[in-house]
């Protein structure tokens, strides 16, 4: 939810950005360890070329940023798998920000990418026992499939694929 006031901008992150990511991401798998099919270990240890890459989208994912009062709150992005489906992945927002809709600015910032780039579908995996990030993905029009995966950073969590798909 942006105000004219305090608005929060959705962004692709650039080169220059990767101190920005790195922050944002270590922040996120430090806040959610069993979200996030990575984990902070192996974050961590990417090398300054690494985070670099990641931030100008040489590597996949792409990766959007959320900025609030000129601070990055919050985390998104998006990839095409090997089987060719559209993926959204490392959705968070900073425990501060939460409720304000930014969530809801990422989801649907995926969504319209997605549409533009010409994906009808989006699918990503989330534990149903994340209740608030079931709610939003429920809320943006994705359901459960029957397709359950351990988590690849914690092998002790089944995660389960939700997907989208467009009217259009």
């Amino acid at each position: 939810m942006a105000t004219e006031s305090s608005p929060v901008l959705v962004r692709p992150t650039q080169e220059e950005d990767w101190e920005i990511l790195k922050t944002v991401r270590l922040a996120a798998l430090r806040d959610s360890p069993t979200a996030f099919g990575l984990s902070y270990a192996t974050a961590a240890a990417y090398s300054e070329q690494q985070w670099r890459d990641r931030a100008s989208h040489q590597t996949q994912p792409q990766f959007l940023v959320a900025t609030h009062r000129g601070q990055a709150v919050g985390l998104i992005g998006d990839s095409i798998n090997p089987s060719g489906e559209y993926n959204l992945i490392a959705m968070w927002v900073h425990p501060t920000c939460r409720g304000m809709g930014i969530a809801g600015l990422l989801v649907n910032t995926i969504q319209a990418r997605a549409v533009e780039r010409g994906h009808r579908r989006i699918v990503l995996s989330v534990s149903p026992d994340n209740a608030h990030a079931v709610g939003l993905y429920r809320r943006h029009g994705f359901k459960f499939l029957p397709e359950w995966e351990p988590l690849a950073s914690q092998p002790g969590v089944n995660v389960q694929k939700m997907e989208w798909t467009s009217g259009r």
